[in-house]
């Protein structure tokens, strides 16, 4: 799905989209589901159980991070023509704020800065309740396919 113009932009198509790549993948294993999005942001939630937590029973940071990680790289896919091109995240920061021990979290990505060849996005992490738990930034590369690896 290469989303040109807002116009062009349809929701439904993106998130069946989304459910069909992440087959097989990190984001299926940590049950992450993308639930909403629009021409310069995506959604999507993920379950806070023992398979995303660290030992002490917490949230793992981690889980965040590929949470954000998940989602700012996923909106940079709408933003380009994926016959032609690729996406490959070069930078992730997070600032973790709070933890969690149970239920969901909400992760929306932003669009920052679209570049004709770096995207920028900030993600933030929210519970069911809209208390911040993190903030994220990702930077990612737009390459010419078979040119990245």
């Amino acid at each position: 799905m290469h989303v040109k113009r807002r116009k062009d932009f349809n929701k439904e198509e993106v998130l069946a989209m989304y459910a069909k790549v992440c087959k097989n993948t990190l984001m299926e294993t940590l049950q992450i589901e993308y639930i909403d999005a629009g021409p310069e942001f995506l959604v999507a939630k993920m379950p806070v159980n023992e398979r995303v937590h660290q030992p002490a029973g917490l949230l793992h940071g981690g889980a965040m991070v590929a949470l954000a990680e998940s989602l700012g790289s996923g909106a940079s896919l709408m933003l380009i023509d994926p016959t032609q091109q690729e996406i490959r995240g070069i930078e992730i920061s997070a600032n973790h704020v709070r933890s969690k021990r149970a239920g969901f979290v909400t992760g929306t990505a932003r669009l920052i800065h679209r570049g004709r060849t770096l995207h920028l996005w900030e993600i933030r992490i929210t519970d069911e309740n809209d208390v911040l738990l993190s903030v994220c930034k990702i930077t990612n590369i737009v390459i010419d396919k078979n040119k990245g690896e």
